[in-house]
């Protein structure tokens, strides 16, 4: 009995890892067809033309272009300016991802959720505010008579500014976890405050302060809305001289060999995210954080308190505050009058339309990029959150983990590569989307679906899988298991997946900027637009434009902040 009991349990593993195995393979069809076709397509397409271009491949460019002494200058500053944004941002960041964990005060969560902000906000928007703040005729030159627009200050400034939040969140938010009690003990035991923070707390904070460091290297060296805007000529990173190189001199093997580069870069980033990602799953022992914070003790932990409340002043209530104020600063005096001249086709020069017209746009855009994200990023994420069970081979594990690395690659990829091979690759039946305005809502949907994974993948993974065994024994469908079991579950990381899904929708500006039919602008298309025309009227048209798009990114943002901290919520 016992023999028979054994042999049959290895044949319902196997059975178990079989059925889980088709199940996962069902979910991921769809999305590995959206990215091969919507992703995967159009970047070979731009490598091809480049590469390819009369039928025969030549490697030899790829030598000749990394040699250029201007293209090893960009890639010098690029790789240069994100570790400096890293470096200064984790400087800046890390004692107030320590106020925010440890300390409890009036106003915490709405502080913790107004750091957020400009990590939702579109880079065009952030180069408005800064160039309001730093420019010529900017708030700075105004009160102390300086200017550090077209500067690499501006620029750091303004990364520091994007990727405060991403400190605060994945250092503070472990960091709150923490017991406080493994360091009294250490100092109990005669070591000093900073020696026992050193040797207890920083080791376990290593991980994640890695992790932190990699998505900012991530987004600075991929960055492009800020260095459009606050670098000027003089400074490009390899997304700005892809740019260039594909829609301003149609050097298609150049910017090929960039993208490939860039590629390449990026792809090695996101090993490094996923190991230290791993590290900080295993490695730590954490109580819930609400244990952790209380208020502050002493006249050092006040005085840190009100310097990195200061410091949230300084680097990211005043530049917002600049930026609104301008657009209401008109030739007469404060007014309305750059707000009423975006309804207006007369008021500028620069549009078809009229520009407020790209509001709707930017709105109708996002939801049906958010549709498609959720839609894609869910198929995706219950795919990944299915146990293979103890019959599961260690390839399909690392086949699917391969899977989730490829489905963040867009997040890193050259969204003007993206947005230029679109035109390319979907060019012809039955696929000929060229004048469609669907392209818009794909390529915005692209950058969503890593955001709409990382959302509900946990909580999916954390999902009890007995619920679902149970309800299918009862004689539930799949689909109704889901329904009765699954979603429940899972409703509020699917509403603030949709809400991150539209706000990053809503502020995607490299692809948009080639793919935006000129009857029907998005509103980061607009401001860039408006930039880059000189006169009083253009510029404060972009701030006007820049406010209402901080405003609907601050207000989904809000709403996020609200289902997350609800107490009856999984988060």
């Amino acid at each position: 009995m016992d023999l028979a009991r054994r042999e049959v349990a290895p044949a319902a593993d196997r059975r178990e890892a079989r059925r889980g195995t088709a199940v996962r393979l069902a979910l991921l069809a769809m999305p590995v067809t959206f990215f091969a076709v919507f992703f995967a397509h159009p970047v070979a397409a731009i490598v091809s033309r480049g590469l390819r271009p009369a039928g025969q491949w030549q490697f030899g460019r790829l030598v000749q272009v990394l040699t250029e002494p201007d293209v090893l200058h960009v890639l010098w500053f690029t790789g240069w300016q994100a570790a400096a944004s890293t470096g200064c941002t984790l400087a800046l960041a890390l004692p107030g991802a320590y106020v925010f964990a440890r300390f409890d005060f009036p106003g915490r969560q709405l502080l913790r959720a107004l750091v957020t902000v400009p990590f939702v906000l579109p880079t065009v928007v952030v180069g408005s505010a800064f160039l309001a703040l730093l420019g010529r005729g900017g708030a700075l030159e105004e009160w102390f008579g300086l200017r550090l627009d077209s500067s690499i200050w501006a620029i750091l400034l303004a990364h520091v500014f994007i990727n405060y939040a991403v400190v605060v969140r994945t250092v503070g938010g472990l960091w709150s976890q923490l017991d406080p009690r493994q360091e009294e003990a250490a100092r109990v035991l005669g070591a000093g405050r900073l020696a026992a923070w050193r040797r207890v707390t920083l080791p376990a904070l290593a991980p994640s302060i890695a992790a932190a460091a990699l998505i900012i290297f991530l987004f600075t060296f991929t960055s492009f809305g800020v260095i459009q805007v606050l670098g000027g000529p003089r400074y490009a990173t390899l997304e700005v001289e892809i740019y260039r190189q594909t829609a301003a001199l149609l050097d298609l093997p150049t910017a090929a060999v960039l993208t490939l580069l860039q590629f390449t870069a990026v792809t090695a980033l996101l090993v490094l995210h996923a190991r230290t990602v791993r590290r900080r799953r295993s490695a730590l022992r954490m109580v819930p954080a609400e244990q952790t914070a209380r208020r502050p003790r002493g006249p050092g932990q006040w005085a840190l308190l009100w310097s990195v409340l200061a410091l949230v002043g300084l680097l990211i209530v005043v530049p917002l505050a600049v930026l609104v104020e301008r657009s209401f600063n008109g030739p007469h005096g404060y007014g309305l009058v750059f707000y009423r001249a975006l309804g207006s086709v007369s008021g500028s020069a620069t549009f078809t339309v009229a520009p407020v017209e790209a509001i709707g746009n930017s709105l109708g855009y996002a939801a049906v990029a958010t549709l498609l994200a959720l839609v894609i990023g869910g198929l995706a994420a219950a795919a990944l959150a299915i146990r293979g069970g103890r019959g599961a081979g260690g390839a399909a594990a690392r086949l699917v983990r391969g899977f989730d690395a490829v489905l963040m690659l867009p997040l890193g990829t050259s969204a003007v590569t993206v947005g230029f091979g679109f035109l390319i690759a979907l060019d012809e039946p039955p696929l000929d989307l060229r004048s469609s305005w669907m392209l818009v809502p794909l390529a915005q949907s692209l950058v969503g679906v890593p955001f709409v994974i990382r959302t509900m993948l946990p909580v999916l993974s954390a999902v009890d899988g007995g619920l679902r065994e149970a309800a299918a024994v009862l004689g539930a469908s799949p689909l109704r298991v889901w329904r009765e079991v699954d979603f429940p579950l899972v409703r509020r990381a699917l509403l603030v997946a949709a809400g991150f899904a539209f706000a990053v929708s809503l502020g995607e500006f490299g692809a948009t900027v080639f793919i935006a039919r000129p009857d029907a602008p998005t509103l980061p298309v607009a401001v860039a637009r408006f930039l880059g025309r000189a006169g009083e009227l253009n510029y404060g048209q972009a701030m006007a434009m820049s406010t209402v798009l901080m405003l609907v990114c601050t207000a989904t943002l809000l709403a996020l902040e609200r289902i997350r901290t609800d107490r009856s919520g999984e988060f």
